[in-house]
């Protein structure tokens, strides 16, 4: 009988399309039958999450796990039919899931040209308060090339 005894991520890379858990010797380790094999980086290092989908897309890559001198060799794909496998994905890449996107360039470029438009008309408003002509038409006109 296989099972995961411990899945920890040596890292976690999350990209705009996909989450990559990244593991490492020591933080993976399976039980197959008495025995415990520890994961070894040989071929396949990571697992990867699609942000949309929410399913692993690399399940032909395969792991090796060793004990000793034996090594063994599984799939991401025969893990998925361990139920304990799926929850320790699923617990890692669910912090990452439900982040928000960040903001692109675009958007942030929209913000400051709005930002530093009510700026000027609030200094246009605070010389017209102090009845200030030639600070009015200068930001009057700075508005008209601006804005």
């Amino acid at each position: 009988m296989l099972s995961v005894r411990m899945l920890k991520p040596f890292y976690v890379k999350h990209e705009e399309n996909c989450i990559r858990i990244m593991l490492a010797y020591q933080y993976f380790s399976i039980h197959f039958g008495d025995d415990l094999y520890q994961f070894t980086p040989i071929e396949g290092r990571e697992i990867v999450v699609d942000r949309k989908t929410k399913k692993i897309t690399n399940v032909n890559d395969v792991l090796v796990f060793q004990k000793g001198k034996h090594m063994m060799q599984i799939t991401i794909q025969e893990l998925l039919d361990l139920p304990d496998f799926v929850t320790h994905v699923h617990s890692i890449a669910s912090r990452y899931l439900n982040r928000k996107k960040s903001i692109n360039m675009k958007t942030i470029d929209k913000l400051i040209h709005e930002l530093e438009r009510e700026n000027a008309m609030r200094l246009i408003d605070q010389a017209l308060d102090k009845q200030d002509e030639p600070g009015f038409i200068e930001l009057s006109s700075y508005l008209k090339q601006h804005f």
